[in-house]
């Protein structure tokens, strides 16, 4: 049988910048297969070569054929590329925000793109429409009329997710190159995101799965291509690639983190809404801790709440009320926030790309915080800067670099640098792990740890990984529907929850079976 893709000593080139090189790559058809590696390997280059395209700068050579297409030679990408392009092969990138229209609604979007890859005239309005609802329903989330009608940030991170994966599927493609699908998204989801991808190939489609979650790429894939400096280091079975991770005998847990006995953030009553009435309502009365040198964690159902609940810490949610106090005083919204209030409550959040300028490094930027605000000069602020980037694992050459020209995972540690130059008081982390690989996630746990050690900083973590949430919290608040259903001592939580929500968050951990659910929740306005 032909293989669906064939790639042959594809190379790619920035500047002086091998970021492939002379990578092979088959994929069967009718089946998963998974393209891993560190953050920064070049997964999602070698993605975007199938489609014949490239970040700005990035020289194309080698040979990428899609159903005997020829998609790339040694000039570049070819004409017939665009012929490829949502009929044959469609890509949903890693971060939804880059791949969703903010100013359309979703029903709509579908709608068009079921027609548009599709010959003119063959499929009508409605049978569009009935394309669309059906793409909702195989990405998991409900075809009802009122979710079709909202926008994009009316829904959760890991509802977005969702959403790009149903636009992926709305041109009923071969072939799914899927960019870490499973970002922002709870254990359950993620399980149910398994036997999804389990089924789209049982039903006939190509998926390429770019992932840093073993566990997902061990739970459908056949075969994994393993990426290293952009040179494949291995390929085969995926239990050959990836064997499974032994579980420690015994192990002894690093020393916890003693909290102080002040509290240096502290919700009360808090509720928020998108718009009036208790229907928009995204938060209802919560309450939430974080001790001097303490880490809380909150977790929940992708659409809980937990990036609101973030947003109005971080003094971007406006539509709140309750109480929110900073070292005892009162907390207002960012834009009547001091600079010392600024400074001490810094948010870094999942979807990072979009807040770094395109005309500077992202090194001049992130060095640029402690200027504004802590008065560093240029100079000393760079060197700083350095520091601090050298110890979350980028290079000299990450330093030269663009946004356009970093991986999603490297952004995400750029965007923890940038946060880390203010010396916050309190650093709220909403995901800032999903796109990076193990040892980079060591790295900035080590550097959590280290913070919370020697400068008293106290850390909100947002996050869906249990294990990461039992590595560093002291204190656990679990949201669901935007209420709390679970809280108090992180251990304690987790040996022994309350909550029916807390359960199924932890059966559903390690891919495992859970209790099937008459139906996926319905979306809730969320951003």
């Amino acid at each position: 049988m032909e293989p669906v893709i064939e790639v042959r000593g594809l190379t790619a080139r920035a500047g002086t910048a091998v970021l492939l090189d002379a990578v092979d790559l088959t994929v069967a058809g009718g089946e998963v297969t998974a393209l891993v590696g560190p953050s920064g390997s070049g997964k999602t280059t070698a993605a975007l070569a199938l489609l014949g395209e490239a970040a700005a700068g990035v020289r194309l050579s080698g040979t990428v054929r899609v159903v005997g297409i020829p998609v790339v030679d040694a000039d570049g990408p070819t004409g017939a590329a665009r012929d490829v392009r949502g009929r044959i092969v469609s890509y949903m990138p890693q971060h939804p925000a880059h791949a969703l229209n903010p100013a359309r609604r979703i029903g709509s979007v579908l709608t068009e793109l079921a027609r548009l890859h599709r010959p003119r005239g063959t499929v009508g309005r409605s049978a569009a429409a009935d394309l669309a609802a059906e793409a909702l329903r195989t990405a998991g989330l409900p075809d009802d009329i009122a979710t079709r009608r909202r926008f994009p940030h009316q829904f959760s991170g890991g509802q977005r997710q969702r959403v790009a994966l149903a636009q992926v599927l709305a041109g009923s493609p071969r072939v799914l190159v899927l960019d870490e699908p499973s970002t922002g998204l709870d254990t359950v989801t993620r399980m149910r995101l398994a036997g999804q991808l389990t089924r789209l190939a049982a039903d006939g489609f190509t998926v390429l799965l770019l992932s840093h979650d073993h566990d997902l790429v061990r739970a459908v894939a056949a075969r994994t291509v393993l990426l290293d400096r952009g040179r494949v280091s291995a390929a085969g079975r995926t239990r050959d690639v990836l064997p499974a991770a032994p579980r420690p005998v015994s192990s002894t847990p690093p020393a916890p983190v003693t909290p102080a006995s002040e509290t240096v953030l502290y919700a009360r009553g808090l509720t928020a809404w998108l718009r009036p009435g208790r229907q928009g309502e995204i938060l209802h009365e919560v309450t939430v801790r974080v001790p001097e040198a303490g880490c809380t964690a909150v977790v929940g159902p992708s659409g809980s709440g937990k990036t609101v609940l973030a947003r109005c810490l971080a003094g971007l949610h406006e539509r709140h009320r309750g109480h929110v106090m900073f070292r005892g005083e009162p907390l207002p919204v960012l834009r009547h926030r001091t600079v010392r209030q600024i400074r001490g409550v810094q948010y870094v959040w999942q979807e990072v790309r979009n807040s770094f300028d395109e005309r500077r490094t992202v090194l001049e930027q992130v060095a640029r915080t402690a200027v504004r605000l802590r008065g560093l000069s240029a100079p000393q602020a760079e060197r700083r800067a350095r520091q601090v980037w050298e110890r979350l694992g980028l290079t000299t050459e990450h330093a030269t670099r663009h946004a356009g020209a970093q991986s999603g995972g490297e952004l995400q540690r750029a965007a923890l640098a940038r946060a880390l130059l203010a010396e916050p008081d309190v650093l709220i982390c909403d995901e800032i792990t999903t796109a990076l690989d193990t040892v980079s996630t060591e790295l900035v746990t080590a550097e959590l740890t280290r913070l919370r050690e020697e400068s008293d900083t106290a850390v909100l973590w947002i996050g869906h990984d249990l294990a990461l949430v039992e590595q560093l919290a002291d204190d656990l608040v679990v949201l669901d529907a935007g209420s709390v259903v679970d809280s108090g001592d992180s251990r304690t939580v987790l040996t022994s929850p309350r909550s029916e929500t807390t359960r199924l968050l932890l059966r559903a951990r390690h891919l495992g079976p859970v209790p099937a659910m008459s139906s996926e929740p319905a979306p809730t306005d969320v951003q």
